[in-house]
């Protein structure tokens, strides 16, 4: 979303936009641009397994996220990207000054930033299931400790994590943007809540062929 642990290294990453030619970061990044090239990362994997973890948590159900993500729709960006509460919940919490230590930047940085993964978080967050859910505000990190922690898959389920890549990419690396599983259509198309899809909290409905992977938080409650 989760990094209760202290990353050990504090890289600034830089990337050439194939369009610009203009060095990029996960917090410069929109969410449906190209993203950064990846670097040498290391995940935050949690502490205890998130079974343990889960049993100290409120009891918290896939519908229950949906819920609150869904009573969020409506609400968007400045001209210039940012002005949401979800990237000023971000910028006041202790995961941001380690994200800024493992990506570079500024913690200021993320008020204009592509915060599709800081909706994820808050909602995660506000529900009081962060350490169940993780938190990030970079998609592909955040998709890495799904993985890490053996909750990363192919399957969309109401309540998952689902992981964008709209070149079709399915590694980790590909992941350009992060929304909320509400339903599989059975027809090759899920029904989504996204956080800065065009600049908004929106309902979509996506093919699953730009789908990298879906992460499962381990929720407290059926």
């Amino acid at each position: 979303m989760h990094a209760l642990n202290t990353f050990t290294r504090a890289l600034a990453l830089a990337a050439v936009l194939t369009a610009g030619g203009m060095a990029a970061s996960p917090m410069a990044a929109h969410a449906d641009a190209v993203p950064a090239a990846p670097v040498a990362r290391a995940a935050a994997v949690a502490e205890q397994p998130l079974a343990e973890v889960a049993a100290t948590l409120p009891r918290v159900s896939p519908a229950d996220v949906l819920r609150l993500a869904a009573s969020q729709k409506g609400i968007t960006e400045n001209a210039q990207g940012g002005g949401t509460k979800f990237q000023a919940w971000y910028m006041s919490t202790p995961r941001a000054r380690e994200t800024v230590a493992r990506d570079g930047g500024s913690i200021s940085e993320y008020a204009n930033a592509a915060w599709c993964d800081m909706f994820v978080s808050w909602v995660g967050n506000k529900l009081g299931i962060q350490p169940v859910m993780g938190w990030d505000s970079y998609t592909v990190e955040h998709a890495r400790w799904f993985e890490q922690n053996n909750r990363f898959g192919t399957v969309p389920k109401p309540g998952a994590v689902v992981f964008f890549a709209w070149d079709g990419g399915k590694s980790i690396d590909d992941i350009e943007h992060v929304g909320f599983v509400v339903k599989d259509n059975g027809n090759g198309t899920i029904q989504t809540i996204e956080g800065n899809s065009d600049g908004a909290v929106q309902t979509r409905t996506r093919s699953t062929a730009y789908v990298a992977g879906y992460g499962y938080p381990y929720y407290t409650a059926p």
